[in-house]
């Protein structure tokens, strides 16, 4: 069967995966993205991933590789999370096949769209290593002038609050992504703060209402430029289900006093969902510069 080779390069994990036409999942796999070592070793990493689940496909036809960051169809150009700039697409695999590009978080907007279910004005938020959305408006993605539409995770919650590692200070990130409610406790993941703060430990509380709250203030802001239908949470955090979702669905609503909040609900793909928008770059490429 025909497949694409599919990748997702998050700050923490690289997914990876052969994915069918029809959006089915054949193969999946994961690996760590070793940013400590620097991005040249991540941009090595991803091509031996990339080569090695060629190894597995029968009938390959292309690579889909979704990154984070600024992005365009050629370059990878900036990333805060992983500290490359101005990487060419070609360097990023070996393979003779065709490779297209994308920005994660909008190749996985764009796959809950296609396999999820939604059209409209929506915000898909994934809340991993680090925040950012993409934005849907009119059914369409919405990349803005420069493709730099949709980063929320830098919204400045605190003006003056916590660094962040774009070089702003009191952005959302620094406050409610994964990486920064798991730092903020100590711990290595954001499901143990979640299950402390579940069973009422003060301070894994006072950690997870303060990510609560800068979220609530951020998707406010968003909601009031923008009025989407509907906000879709996903990433790693999303897996704390209603522990995330009430209580943001409550802030939200007191935040937003003269106006009905947005229907607020958890990704049906779930962290799958930029592994399979990778798959989807890749079979667009393919109707493209087949037709």
């Amino acid at each position: 069967m025909k497949s694409v080779i599919a990748i997702d390069v998050g700050g923490t994990t690289m997914k990876g995966g052969l994915v069918a036409e029809d959006g089915r999942l054949l193969h999946e796999e994961r690996r760590p993205t070793p940013r400590a070592d620097g991005p040249e070793r991540v941009i090595a990493e991803i091509s031996r991933f990339a080569a090695g689940l060629q190894a597995l496909a029968a009938s390959p036809v292309a690579v889909g590789l979704a990154v984070p960051g600024l992005v365009t169809a050629t370059h990878a150009v900036y990333s805060a999370a992983i500290g490359w700039r101005d990487v060419p697409k070609a360097a990023f695999t070996a393979t003779e096949l065709p490779v297209a590009l994308g920005h994660d978080v909008r190749a996985a907007g764009e796959a809950e769209l296609a396999f999820g279910g939604g059209d409209g004005e929506v915000l898909y938020l994934p809340i991993g290593t680090g925040i950012a959305g993409a934005v849907v408006l009119g059914g369409v993605p919405y990349g803005g002038a420069g493709g730099w539409a949709g980063q929320i995770g830098h919204i400045p919650v605190r003006p003056d609050g916590l660094a962040c590692s774009c070089g702003q200070r009191g952005c959302l990130g620094a406050y409610a992504s994964a990486s920064a409610v798991a730092r903020a406790y100590g711990v290595e993941s954001a499901a143990r703060v979640v299950e402390a703060a579940a069973a009422g430990e003060p301070r894994a509380v006072r950690i997870w209402e303060q990510a609560v709250e800068a979220l609530a203030v951020a998707l406010a802001t968003y909601t009031l430029l923008l009025d989407p239908r509907r906000i879709v949470i996903g990433g790693g955090l999303s897996l704390a289900g209603e522990h995330l979702l009430a209580p943001l669905r409550e802030r939200l609503a007191a935040r937003l006093t003269f106006r009905a909040a947005p229907e607020l609900a958890a990704s049906t793909l779930g962290t799958r969902a930029g592994l399979l928008g990778a798959g989807l770059l890749g079979w667009r490429y393919i109707a493209a510069v087949t037709t």
